[in-house]
């Protein structure tokens, strides 16, 4: 007696035509369904890292950047405009023979360093009418700010405790005093300062 496998046929019964169709739809749709949990639950590419903020400033600093003055020419000298390089900023008056003294070496240290990023600014803590004649006996070639008494108080602010002039600062490129000077400075002096400043 030999054992015959039963067709497949015969283990189903048929479907018909309009059962077929509708077995189709609801595969269909489980797989639509299966997609979108698949796109729902995907792992999702994490969200970039918001930028992590610079570390606050010194209040003095910071009062620093906000500050504007009036330009000898006219307009406004906004140091905000200069942030981000490396800058030499130095308060000096027209009455203050070692500020006369060492403007000329600050124009070289400008001309000189400029192209390796340093921008030489001037804040002249002296009234409008005496620094407009003495910029026309003394052209300089970097921006010029007239700061007045309000000059002397952000010096001070800055590390010029005595009052003195002239005054100096060097910035980073980070907004931060790395370097403070009350008294002349010179272009030697200003060179070594750049030469360890990256």
């Amino acid at each position: 007696m030999s054992s015959q496998t039963p067709s497949p046929e015969h283990d189903t019964p048929p479907v018909s035509s309009g059962r077929r169709w509708a077995l189709r739809a609801l595969a269909g749709a489980a797989g639509l369904g299966g997609l979108y949990l698949g796109v729902r639950t995907a792992p999702q590419a994490p969200a970039p890292a918001a930028a992590v903020p610079a570390a606050a400033l010194p209040p003095a600093e910071t009062e620093l950047w906000a500050a504007s003055f009036e330009r000898p020419e006219g307009g406004d000298l906004r140091l905000a405009d200069y942030r981000g390089q490396l800058v030499l900023l130095n308060f000096w008056a027209t009455w203050c023979p070692p500020c006369v003294k060492e403007l000329p070496e600050l124009a070289e240290f400008q001309h000189e360093f400029k192209p390796k990023g340093w921008q030489v600014l001037g804040l002249a803590v002296d009234a409008p009418t005496p620094v407009r004649e003495f910029l026309k006996k003394l052209p300089l070639d970097f921006p010029q700010g007239m700061a007045g008494l309000t000059g002397t108080q952000l010096a001070r602010t800055l590390g010029n405790n005595n009052g003195g002039l002239p005054f100096s600062i060097a910035l980073g490129r980070d907004g931060r005093i790395i370097w403070r000077k009350t008294g002349a400075t010179s272009l030697s002096e200003l060179r070594e300062l750049a030469a360890k400043t990256v």
